[in-house]
C-alpha cells in the first residue's frame, strides 16, 4: 500500500522519490458547492498535493455536540482531491492558527477559568481525546495506508512560537497513532532555534515555515536535523488584512522566483495559501501586537487563486515556474463562475436591535457581567443592562477589560465607544429618578496567535464603575445571531436611533456570484437567506463582501444587514467587483 517515507534527504512514495508541489486550501473557507472547482485548478496550475487544516471549533461548536456536515463535511472535501489525483496533507486540530477565530479552538474551553491549553493539563487532553475520538476515525479510511489520498499529518502547530511542552506533543502524537493515524506525521515551525527546539517531536519529520530566504531557512533545518528531506510546510507568497491597515499584495514574480529556487533544488513546498477564502459569519481571528487586531472577512491573501476563485497573476507566475522543471501538460480550466450586478436593493423592512430582544435572546441575570463563554455563547454580541440610582454628580463610566467593542446608550441614547483600544471612558451626571445604562459589546474575534491568545474572554470580564464603585444586578442577552428567522420587521420608518436590522428582498434571474457594497455602511455584518457572509467596517481596507453564488436561489432572495451605527441613506449594492482596498 502506498505510504509517504523518510530515506536520507528524499520523501519516497510507492517506491519512488517525490517532490511534493502543494498548496493550502481551506474546506472551512469556501462553499462546498466550490470545493471542486478551487481543488481542480490547483491540480491545473500543476499542484500534485493539496494541504488543509481542520478547525476543532467548527467541528465541536458546543461540547459533546458534533458537525461535520455542510462546508464543515472535510471527508468529502478529502474524496474530491482524491477524484482530481491530488494528495492530501491534513494538518488537524486541537490548534491551527491559520487567522481563524480562536486558532481552531472551540470558545467554550474558556468557560472554565482555570483551563490551560495547549499543555500537558489533563482536563484539556480529555476534552482534546473526546475530539480525537470523533474526528480521526473519520481519516482512517482516507489514510493511504488504506489506499485513500491522505499522505501525511501534522501533529499540533508552530508549537515552538507558544512553548516547550514536549510531554504534551508527545501526548498528541500517541492519541494520533493509537487512533490508527499511520501516515507519515510531521510538526512544522518557524526556522529559529527557540521554534524549533520548542516544536519538534522525537520521531517525527520536522518541517519549516518561511515566505522569503529559503536557503537560511533550510541551513537552520539541517543543522538542527541533519539529513532531513528540505520541506516548507507554509511558503508565505501573500498576506492576510487586518482591519484598518492597507491590503497587503506581494509581487508575483517575486513570489515566483522564491519558489523556483526551491523547486530547482528538490525542495518540496507549500504554499500558504493556494487559495485563501472567506471567514464567513464570525469566524475570522485577530493578533495581538500591543493592540488587539481583528482579521478582516476576506481571507484572499493575495493567493494564486483569489478569494472568488479567480485566477491571479500569481497563478500563472507559478505555472510557468512549475512548467520548467515538469510535464504538467495543457492549462485545462472549470468553466468561469460568472461575477453579476444585482444593482441596488431597497431595505424597505426594520427592527430595532432594542425591539428584536425578546425576538432573539432570553435574558440572564447575574449580580456580575459575566463573560460570553461563562453564558454559554460563543460568537456575536452580548448586552449587558443595568439600573442606577441617583440623583449623582457628574462621572466616569469605566468597563474593566471590555472585548472587544462596547457601544454604551444611558436610557436608550447612545453615548459613545469603549473598547480594548483606546478604552475611552464615558461621562454623565444622574438624574434623581436614576437612569438605564446599556452596553453592547462585540466579540470582533478572539486571538489566534500569540501569549494572548489564551486569555481572550469575550464580553465584560473584570466589572464596571461609575466613578470608582463597581455596579450590580445586570440583565444579560446573549446575541450570537444566529436565530435571524425570529425577527419581525414591519415596514415603517423605524426612529429608534440605536443598532438596526434591516431587510431587503431582490431577484435573481441567472445565478452567479456577486459582492455586497453598503456605501453608507459603517459596522455590522450581512446575512445572504439565512448564511452570514461577514462583517464590514469602513475602516477598510475591504470595501465589499463576497457572495458565493450557490448562497443564491433563481426567484426572490432576502438579504439582513445589522447596522450598529444606522443613518438615512442605508444602501445596498450588490454589484459584480471584487474591492480589498
Amino acid at each position: 500500500m502506498p505510504n509517504l517515507k523518510v530515506k536520507d534527504q528524499q520523501l519516497i512514495l510507492n517506491n519512488e522519490p517525490i517532490q511534493l508541489i502543494s498548496g493550502a486550501i481551506h474546506y472551512f473557507r469556501i462553499v462546498p458547492e466550490y470545493w471542486e472547482d478551487r481543488l481542480a485548478k490547483l491540480k491545473a496550475c500543476g499542484f500534485n498535493c493539496v494541504e488543509t487544516y481542520v478547525p476543532w471549533n467548527l467541528h465541536e461548536p458546543k461540547e459533546g455536540q458534533f458537525n461535520f456536515e455542510g462546508i464543515a463535511n472535510v471527508e468529502e472535501f478529502v474524496r474530491i482531491a482524491e477524484r482530481l489525483g491530488l494528495h492530501v496533507i491534513i494538518r488537524p486540530s486541537p490548534y491551527i492558527c491559520a487567522e481563524w477565530e480562536f486558532g481552531g479552538l472551540p470558545s467554550w474551553l474558556l468557560a472554565d477559568k482555570n483551563m490551560r491549553m495547549r499543555c500537558y493539563y489533563q482536563p484539556f487532553l480529555e476534552k482534546v481525546d473526546h475530539y480525537f475520538d470523533e474526528l480521526l476515525k473519520r481519516f482512517v479510511p482516507l489514510l493511504s495506508t488504506n489506499g485513500g489520498p491522505i499522505i501525511a499529518m501534522q501533529i499540533e502547530n508552530e508549537y515552538g512560537s507558544f512553548g516547550n511542552d514536549k510531554q504534551y506533543l508527545n501526548y498528541i502524537k500517541e492519541a494520533m497513532i493509537k487512533r490508527d493515524i499511520d501516515v507519515l506525521l510531521f510538526t512544522s515551525d518557524g526556522p529559529t532555534d527557540l521554534m524549533l527546539n520548542g516544536g519538534s517531536v522525537e520521531n517525527v519529520l520536522a518541517t519549516v515555515n518561511f515566505g522569503s530566504r529559503p536557503d537560511e531557512s533550510f541551513a537552520k533545518l539541517q543543522e538542527h536535523f541533519p539529513n532531513t528531506p528540505n520541506i516548507v510546510m507554509e511558503y508565505w507568497n501573500g498576506w492576510f488584512d487586518h482591519w484598518g491597515e492597507e491590503h497587503h499584495t506581494r509581487d508575483h514574480k517575486d513570489a515566483a522566483a522564491t519558489f523556483e529556487r526551491m523547486l530547482e533544488r528538490g525542495d518540496s513546498v507549500n504554499f500558504y495559501m493556494f487559495h485563501g477564502g472567506t471567514n464567513f459569519g464570525f469566524y475570522n481571528g485577530a493578533n495581538f501586537d500591543k493592540v488587539h487586531q481583528p482579521t478582516v472577512t476576506s481571507y484572499d491573501y493575495d493567493c494564486p487563486i483569489s478569494e472568488t476563485g479567480d485566477l491571479t497573476p500569481k497563478f500563472y507566475a507559478v505555472r510557468d515556474a512549475i512548467a520548467k522543471h515538469k510535464d504538467i501538460g495543457e492549462l485545462v480550466l472549470p468553466e468561469p463562475i460568472p461575477k453579476m450586478n444585482y444593482g441596488e436593493v431597497e431595505m424597505k423592512e426594520s427592527v430595532s436591535l432594542s425591539d428584536a430582544l425578546s425576538m432573539i435572546s432570553a435574558p440572564i441575570q447575574r449580580a456580575n457581567p459575566e463573560t460570553m463563554e461563562q453564558v454559554g455563547q460563543d460568537y456575536g454580541f452580548i448586552l449587558y443592562r443595568t439600573f442606577l440610582k441617583g440623583p449623582m454628580p457628574e462621572a466616569d463610566l469605566t468597563i474593566q477589560d471590555v472585548r472587544d467593542r462596547a457601544l454604551v446608550f444611558i436610557d436608550g441614547e447612545y453615548k459613545g465607544i469603549i473598547d480594548r483600544w483606546e478604552n475611552e471612558k464615558i461621562s454623565f451626571a444622574v438624574p434623581a429618578e436614576g437612569v438605564q445604562i446599556e452596553l453592547l459589546v462585540e466579540n470582533m474575534g478572539r486571538i489566534n496567535y500569540g501569549p494572548m491568545m489564551m486569555n481572550d474572554a469575550k464580553g465584560i470580564s473584570e466589572g464596571v464603575r461609575f466613578e470608582r464603585q463597581f455596579l450590580f444586578d445586570w440583565t444579560i442577552y446573549p446575541l450570537p445571531m444566529d436565530n435571524l428567522e425570529q425577527l419581525q420587521f414591519n415596514q415603517e420608518k423605524n426612529s429608534d436611533k440605536g443598532p438596526l436590522f434591516s431587510k431587503g428582498i431582490f431577484t435573481v434571474e441567472e445565478i452567479g456570484d456577486t459582492f455586497v457594497q453598503l456605501p453608507d455602511g459603517v459596522k455590522g455584518f450581512v446575512v445572504i437567506n439565512g448564511f452570514n457572509i461577514g462583517r464590514f467596517w469602513n475602516k477598510g481596507p475591504q470595501e465589499t463582501l463576497y457572495v458565493p453564488g450557490p448562497l443564491l436561489k433563481e426567484g426572490e432572495n432576502e438579504i439582513i444587514v445589522f447596522e450598529l451605527h444606522p443613518n438615512e441613506t442605508q444602501t445596498v449594492r450588490l454589484i459584480d467587483e471584487h474591492l480589498l482596498g
